[in-house]
């Protein structure tokens, strides 16, 4: 069952970083491997979204239910596909100095030993690659931040 979290320090708004990620409806956009995403409902507290994703020919759909507390808080649980659970949580700060801390964590297992050996090799490059993924759409969406490497990363687990 794969297991990450880490915490980002980056030069906007925890405001700003809450948008970017409850935007779902525009993930297949900049995030690898999303193809398509159908957002079933969405009110200020609660979303029920379809991912289609794919990699390789393979080709699954997540549905996931997200829980949002403005500029706070995002978590998913997952509802229907091709896992056994998913469960991922960001959380955003700003901070005295100027940005924000960004946490984010997942946990999930497939059900497939198959699909999980297969995502136990290349785990740490996918999450890498995706979490890379909103630092290049906050940049697009808000600029770079003068004279800074736009994030770095102050913890991982």
């Amino acid at each position: 069952m794969p297991q990450h979290s880490e915490t980002r320090l980056l030069p906007y708004s925890a405001a700003q970083m809450y948008d970017l990620v409850v935007d779902v409806a525009r993930y297949a956009e900049f995030l690898p491997w999303v193809s398509a995403v159908r957002v079933r409902s969405n009110t200020e507290a609660e979303m029920l979204a379809d991912l289609i994703v794919g990699f390789k020919g393979i080709r699954e759909t997540f549905t996931s239910r997200v829980m949002k507390k403005r500029a706070s808080t995002v978590e998913v649980d997952y509802i229907d596909g091709p896992l056994k659970h998913l469960k991922n949580r960001w959380s955003f700060e700003d901070r005295p100095e100027g940005g924000c801390a960004v946490g984010f964590s997942v946990d999930f297992a497939f059900k497939s030993r198959v699909f999980e050996a297969i995502a136990g090799q290349v785990f740490e490059r996918a999450l890498k690659k995706m979490t890379d993924a909103f630092v290049g759409r906050a940049e697009a969406l808000y600029g770079a931040a003068p004279g800074s490497s736009s994030s770095s990363a102050i913890s991982a687990a």
